[in-house]
């Protein structure tokens, strides 16, 4: 193959990222879209890049060690990125390098000013810009100066900030190229950003320009405030102008520097309306061609926009293509589920098929959509309310979409509409019966699932899970196990309403729910406190626990003194509940099953912070507070005018709360039950196709979906190139947060508490169980990574029935994802925990150490220290 170390702009476009950069690859694509002006150069290409790094052998051994190097050790990476480049700007250009460079300045003119930048193959991706990473330097004329900075920008692929921002987004430094963009220098009235969406709403109507004059670099730098314009519909919508005393411009010889703005000039717009509704036109036109919103540079010289620079917007979260242009609105189904972590497309592929209601999917989370409903007035008020009791900040954000006149329709109820057919349901009695009955249906309706699923592989498996995901949905529709949930939580809301009325008293119902009867969800974690009794008084056991590091030291354990018996007891409870895990609606995400030793930490905190017995005296304990609640509060209503009719409604609910509210939990332990049986099916296939050399790793199935599945099996074929551009897309939707409500115009709405009833500076929150505790907030993002001691508060982004074994040991709950039925706040209020929920970026705004106080009957938490 013959090399070539330099290429015109024009012979380029964005299928060259890996000869030319993704800067180059955008410019020479923005060169073949009609009207856009793209100032004249060339790219010196990767194949003179390894020229370069090939120079020098030491350079193996040196990316080698950063590869190796932790992304949090600054100093290696300082100190291993500055000899690389020292030894990269040491190298000489060769010869014929270096002609190729010079003979293409040629043709722009030897001495033509030009901006000479770096061009790294992975950059300006749809998937992660790396923007600012590496260098760009302005003004620099005639060819040894050009060559000079080239060997820069080089060296730059290998700043901290480089090295580093690769390190995080999982891209190995050897992999990445480094093309150079080496183009006629623009010296513009002005120059500026244009975003082609809201960069800050999400909003893909709005565009956004910001502008100021001179070069560019005055506002990338910080040197001034920008003019900033909203534009929608081809109208100047809104406009902030900024006083810009400074500007940078380019000096004759080279270089730029800082220079005043007349003061008469510092409050003009730098634009005028007709050139800002030019620009983001031109900029419409970029987005169609490169098919997603954009990042884009221009300048403005003599009345003419150039475009210096174009690239994706990735901060923008996806809008769920439904092939229409009506407007949609979306709720987001990780929010209701606690699980608002990006899912692998298997994970999402199996929830759509098992789940009740047609939803979409959109960076890697799935959103059910809402505009029907919001549509109609009668249905629009039960989604609200709905909406409400579970999350008010999903209220809030669809009442904010429902105030903009004309986005949602209205459209005109059907009539007054009578009872369904065959009239109301019976209303449910309130009888334990009902609740072991249900958990009966659905324990037999799982043996048949294991026992059936057995004797099936290959086709005919996945043509089982068909209809077994039919079967899934008919036991979650159950028309009892949805009034038995409903009961529960229609009670609940019903004793806090009417004691708050009539005695005064906020969530009244936290404490009548203690040690609730067939909780599932409690009962796990209560039951990690008897392995904790089992393995506290062996001593070797103990100590071999706190070394554990692999999936396999089951086995090890039995070994040790006493160490059948407490390799028996977490078996026993694997058996139990080792179907669960964080994130437990991915399927492909790990089980407790698969990776045991997620639980040892959990363990090894309850051998410390508790004694023998802790797990029956807790559950008495609840159960305790809780009939001492129902005495009290009884008393206190038949002192009341008409006391005992209150009295008897309100014992009749209490008894119906304790009847039903633990059911709440169970059919999600179904789900997850069952789920376990698929994917251990599914993981049996994907041996299959490992051996059969189909695919390299048998992980690899969980970026197909459930039908690309079935294709590679039944054809014996993968398209492993999607498979890799599958987990290069789950990469980059890790990095993005979810919103409570998405519009099809791309906005994220995730709603604001309306009060002021608050002291400054609390965190707002929605109450879900009450009390009031303070302690040491710890700050917990990944379950296999808590440190908790007794009194401590827990403060993580969402708690789904996998961490509920670590609330046995905490004193309060915070939470950023929740509602008030969710399961952290069932669980919660199982175990006397005064909890908020809801509370917006509290992983972030609290530390971990720092002491607070969770005000969990009035909603909110304080910083103390």
């Amino acid at each position: 193959m013959i090399e070539r170390y330099v290429l015109d702009l024009q012979e380029t476009d964005e299928t060259q990222v890996a000869v030319v950069g993704g800067k180059g690859a955008h410019l020479g694509g923005l060169t073949r879209i009609e009207g856009v002006r793209v100032p004249d150069g060339f790219c010196v290409t990767t194949d003179a890049f390894r020229r370069i790094m090939a120079e020098a052998p030491s350079l193996d051994d040196l990316l080698a060690r950063l590869s190796r190097a932790n992304p949090d050790d600054r100093e290696t990476i300082r100190t291993l990125g500055a000899e690389i480049r020292r030894t990269v700007e040491g190298i000489a250009v060769p010869d014929d390098l270096a002609t190729a460079v010079t003979r293409a300045l040629a043709r722009l003119g030897e001495e033509t000013a030009c901006a000479v930048r770096s061009s790294a193959t992975a950059e300006d991706l749809p998937t992660a810009s790396f923007a600012g990473q590496q260098d760009t330097y302005l003004n620099v004329v005639g060819p040894t100066a050009i060559l000079r900075h080239i060997s820069r920008c080089w060296a730059s692929l290998f700043t901290e900030r480089a090295v580093t921002y690769r390190q995080r987004n999982g891209v190995d430094h050897r992999t990445v190229q480094m093309a150079v963009v080496v183009q006629r220098m623009v010296f513009p009235q002005a120059a500026g950003i244009l975003f082609t969406a809201d960069p800050v709403t999400g909003n893909r109507t709005v565009a956004t320009v910001d502008a100021g004059f001179g070069l560019g670099e005055a506002l990338v730098s910080g040197l001034v405030n920008p003019d900033v314009f909203r534009v929608r519909d081809g109208e100047v919508v809104a406009r902030t102008i900024a006083v810009k005393e400074r500007a940078v411009q380019a000096l004759p010889a080279g270089g730029t520097r800082e220079v005043p703005v007349d003061p008469p000039r510092q409050g003009q717009p730098t634009l005028t309306d007709a050139q800002v509704v030019r620009l983001v036109g031109l900029g419409r036109r970029i987005e169609a061609h490169f098919g997603r919103p954009q990042d884009i540079e221009w300048c403005l010289a003599d009345d003419g926009f150039q475009i210096v620079q174009s690239r994706p917007i990735t901060t923008l979260f996806p809008v769920p293509d439904v092939g229409d242009r009506e407007n949609h609105v979306y709720v987001s189904v990780g929010h209701q589920q606690m699980m608002t972590d990006a899912m692998k497309p298997l994970g999402l592929s199996m929830w759509r098929l098992t789940a009740m209601v047609p939803m979409h999917e959109a960076g890697g989370r799935l959103f059910v959509d809402v505009t029907p409903r919001l549509a109609s007035p009668a249905s629009r008020a039960g989604l609200l309310d709905l909406m409400g009791k579970g999350d008010p900040l999903v209220r809030d954000a669809l009442e904010t979409v429902l105030d903009r006149a004309g986005f949602v329709p209205s459209l005109p109820d059907a009539g007054p509409g009578g009872p369904p057919a065959g009239g109301a349901p019976a209303p449910i009695p309130t009888d334990p019966a009902v609740v072991t009955e249900l958990i009966e249906r659905s324990e037999a309706s799982l043996a048949a699932l294991e026992r059936d699923i057995r004797t099936k592989t290959g086709p005919a498996l996945f043509d089982f899970l068909l209809e077994a995901f039919e079967e899934h949905k008919r036991v979650l529709s159950d028309p009892l196990s949805i009034q038995a949930i409903m009961a529960g939580m229609e009670a609940t809301w019903w004793l806090n309403d009417r004691l708050r009325e009539w005695l005064g008293e906020k969530n009244a119902a936290d404490t009548l729910t203690l040690s609730a009867p067939d909780n599932i969800t409690s009962e796990m974690g209560l039951a990690l406190l008897d392995v904790a009794d089992m393995i506290r008084p062996r001593p070797e056991v103990v100590e071999f626990l706190q070394g554990v590091e692999d999936e396999d030291f089951l086995d090890e354990l039995a070994k040790l003194p006493g160490g059948t018996e407490a390799r028996d007891a977490i078996e026993a409870y694997l058996d139990r509940y080792g179907m669960r895990c964080v994130g437990e609606i991915d399927i492909t995400r790990p089980r407790w099953r698969e990776r045991p030793a997620t639980l040892v930490p959990v363990i090894l905190d309850n051998v410390r912070n508790f004694g023998p017995g802790a797990a029956e005296r807790r559950f008495e304990l609840g159960r305790r507070k809780a009939q001492q609640k129902e005495q009290d509060v009884l008393a206190r209503l038949r002192a009341l005018p008409d006391g005992d009719r209150k009295a008897d409604e309100t014992k009749r609910m209490i008894d119906r709360v304790r009847t039903f509210i633990g059911y709440r939990e169970y059919p999600k332990y179904g789900i997850v039950s069952r789920y376990f049986v698929y994917k251990q099916a599914l993981l049996a296939e994907a041996e299959r196709l490992v051996r059969a050399g189909v695919i390299p790793e048998r992980e690899d199935v969980f970026h197909l979906t459930f039908q690309e599945f079935h294709d590679a099996v039944r054809s014996n074929r993968v398209d492993l190139r999607l498979i890799q551009r599958r987990k290069d897309a789950f990469r980059s939707y890790q990095a993005l947060t979810p919103p409570r409500v998405l519009t099809s115009d791309g906005e994220a709405v995730n709603g604001a508490y309306r009060r002021d009833d608050v002291p400054a500076g609390a965190l707002i929150g929605l109450p879900v169980s009450a009390g009031t505790v303070e302690g040491r907030a710890r700050v917990v993002l990944d379950i296999a990574d808590a440190d908790l001691e007794a009194g401590d508060i827990l403060v993580t982004a969402y708690t789904d029935p996998s961490w509920s074994p670590l609330f046995v040991g905490i004193a309060g709950l915070v939470t950023e994802v929740g509602g008030l039925m969710t399961h952290g706040a069932v669980i919660a209020r199982e175990y006397g925990l005064p909890a908020l929920v809801g509370v917006e970026r509290a992983t972030r705004l609290i530390r971990d150490g720092q002491r607070i106080r969770v005000h969990g009957t009035d909603g909110y938490v304080e910083i103390l220290s």
